[in-house]
């Protein structure tokens, strides 16, 4: 067993990015109300390093910095230091990430905060070298100590303004949305679009899930030709990128690059959980065999990589990993170099560099290659007269040997906590590739999850844990895991049509209703009325890489209004949806999932019943349709949902379409359906 000369009170946590602390001679602790108070006790700044277990330059700044004997001692000295795994604590990574942001102009990780014994913040920066770091730390300490009225008033400033950028005013005007707005919203939008590569005209090139999904709604509900090519640009050249791991499966965060060449190496649960999803919806309204695949592949790589035991998904794979000569490198797992490619292929190789373009387009740096497509299977296949199914049995043979090949290799590290928000992603991932795929596997699997969910990740009470790691759950959900396992369980229905899923995601919707929703607003708290928090108690409201936890909990409402129409669900919905209507209409990209809820009300929506002997063929055979503008309930008999009532006959199954609860008269053919439903 390895000896450490340096243990500190991060070796009670369970985070993984906090146990590879645990041995700094840094005097870490974790986030809490007990080290706040002995700030308060001692009047010691603290010192607030925020990150996560996939984050590079979180690696790079911990070996220089907080592994150093000296660094360690003027950090000890002054400071009451605290680090935070900003996955487990996006309730603290939100109010320091905003201070950063606006006294930097940008923000990023390690996010590192110097603030009073009480939390305000005066001071932070991203990455720090070595040598400014103790300069830094000294001058600040020095000036607490001498001038503390003048850290005082700049901290209250900060605490203002924290505050500031977060209210959200309650619109009484009766308004919503209308689809002149959202037409001219996304008209602007798109002028930021990259046509010929997918994504935005610009580097980095991140995937955004939920944009595209939006994009795609619009396109289809117009409909709009250009547009939906466009966004089958971005997920035919995202899917034949190097940010796709065509190896062993999974996307990657981003691209550093326009052509989605070279990753940021790192996988996340969440990237994946959602591309499943929006590449299973593409592939039910194009039918593209592409898009088939990398559901295929992506849920692999989740159940290879980042699944336990008891069928809950871990949170990520790091960036790093030791290369051939023992470095820590980003990427080295992932990446080829054409010598070894040569050796390991033989014969196969010359169509494989042409594939995978083991050439100039295709290079990295230190000769090494990253795996890119840049042409169809049809037109590499004529190039070498070979058939296409001659082509998928060459490269399904190499990517074969490669990941062999690859299982030699030194593995990156895994960040084994599990999320509940994450889980909830990925859950309704699954949902969607078994809806729109129909492989009875992918059901299975989300079965296992959404009792993995029950069974360890739900409190006695009815609330949520928000995270789980080696049998122990210690923090309280937030909204972004009710939002995420709302919506999944509702997915979960849809596809099972077990109405437990449903009334489980009703009775967290009313939990958040009690403990979350902020009367004066209209809008959910981030952090639930009985917790602690630090400045404010955040409103989410801003769609990003992950939709906005109100955003996700408004479409919830609006859905389950359907599901359960006695309820007021949908009033308050609507005025979410009323208070960031100006938001939308200024700034589109980063509200996209704000606009589907425009969509919703702005075009018809429907409620689909199927009642009868056959309601789970003939549901499945529906629900494998791309119909983002309905919701679909099926039983056997009457069920316990209102849409069921009284509709049951012995003689066939029949199906209903009903808006808000009026109903067309019903049919029995799913055909007949499709043809009642208004197309677009």
């Amino acid at each position: 067993m390895m000896s450490h000369s340096h243990t500190n009170a991060l070796i009670n946590e369970t985070s993984p990015y906090l146990l590879q602390h645990a041995h700094n001679p840094v005097d870490w602790h974790a986030w809490s109300t007990e080290i706040l108070k002995e700030a308060e006790t001692k009047n010691k700044l603290l010192l607030i390093s925020i990150g996560y277990a996939a984050c590079h330059w979180c690696h790079v700044m911990e070996h220089e910095c907080f592994e150093d004997h000296a660094v360690a001692e003027v950090m000890n000295t002054h400071f009451i230091n605290v680090k935070i795994d900003r996955e487990e604590r996006p309730d603290i990574d939100h109010i320091y990430m905003d201070a950063l942001q606006m006294m930097t102009g940008s923000g990023g990780w390690p996010l590192n905060i110097v603030a009073l014994p009480d939390g305000r913040p005066f001071w932070g920066a991203t990455y720090v070298k070595k040598e400014n770091w103790i300069k830094i730390l000294n001058q600040l300490a020095h000036l607490y100590k001498e001038d503390p009225a003048k850290i005082l008033e700049y901290a209250q400033n900060m605490a203002d303004g924290i505050q500031a950028i977060n209210l959200i005013e309650k619109k009484s005007d009766s308004t919503l949305l209308t689809r002149e707005e959202i037409d001219t919203a996304i008209t602007n939008w798109s002028s930021y679009f990259d046509t010929d590569m997918g994504g935005y005209n610009r580097a980095p090139k991140f995937m955004m899930p939920v944009n595209l999904n939006l994009l795609l709604h619009y396109a289809w509900v117009k409909p709009n030709r250009r547009l939906l090519e466009y966004v089958n640009t971005s997920l035919t050249k995202i899917a034949w990128g190097g940010v796709f791991d065509h190896i062993g499966g999974g996307f990657s965060r981003y691209s550093v690059d326009m052509k989605w060449h070279i990753p940021h190496f790192e996988k996340m649960l969440y990237d994946n959980g959602q591309m499943v999803s929006l590449y299973a919806k593409a592939y039910a309204l194009t039918k593209r065999e592409l898009y088939k695949e990398v559901v295929i592949q992506s849920v692999d790589f989740v159940k290879n990589e980042l699944m336990n035991q008891q069928h809950g998904f871990y949170s990520s794979l790091d960036a790093d990993s030791l290369s051939e000569s023992g470095k820590l490198e980003e990427g080295a797992y992932y990446v080829w170099k054409e010598h070894d490619l040569k050796i390991l292929l033989k014969d196969r190789f010359v169509i494989f560099k042409d594939y995978f373009n083991i050439n100039s387009y295709g290079y990295w740096e230190h000769d090494n290659y990253v795996l890119i497509r840049n042409a169809s299977k049809e037109s590499i296949a004529e190039k070498h007269s070979i058939t296409v199914n001659e082509l998928v049995g060459i490269i399904d043979k190499c990517t074969t040997i490669l990941q062999g090949e690859r299982l030699k290799r030194k593995r990156p590290r895994l960040d084994d906590k599990i999320l509940t928000s994450w889980n909830g992603l990925m859950l309704e991932g699954l949902t969607d590739a078994y809806r729109y795929l129909k492989d009875e596997n992918f059901l299975d699997l989300a079965l296992k999850n959404g009792h993995f969910i029950v069974q360890n990740l739900l409190q006695a009470e009815g609330g949520l844990y928000h995270n789980h790691n080696d049998g122990k759950s210690t923090i309280n959900a937030y909204l972004e895991d009710y939002a995420s396992v709302i919506s999944a369980f509702i997915g979960l229905y849809e596809v099972s049509f077990d109405e437990d899923w449903l009334f489980r995601a009703q009775r967290l919707v009313d939990y958040c209703l009690d403990k979350f929703l902020d009367i004066d607003s209209g809008m959910f708290f981030f952090t639930s009325k009985d917790d602690d928090f630090i400045i404010r108690r955040t409103i989410e409201v801003t769609d990003n890489v992950i939709p906005a936890s109100n955003s996700i909990m408004a479409k919830n409402l609006f859905k389950l209004s359907r599901f359960f129409p006695e309820s007021n669900y949908e009033a308050i919905a609507t005025q979410q949806l009323k208070n960031v209507r100006e938001n939308i209409t200024n700034n589109a990209q980063s509200y996209a999932n704000w606009l589907q809820l425009g969509l919703f009300n702005q075009y018809p929506f429907y409620e689909i019943a199927v009642v009868g002997d056959a309601f789970q063929k003939r549901g499945g055979v529906l629900g494998a349709h791309y119909l983002p503008n309905a919701i679909l309930a099926a039983s056997e008999k009457n069920g316990n949902l209102s849409l069921f009532k009284d509709r049951y006959s012995e003689e066939k199954t029949s199906i209903f379409v009903c808006q808000k609860g009026a109903c067309k008269l019903p049919v029995t053919q799913t055909d007949e359906v499709l043809n009642q439903l208004i197309k677009p």
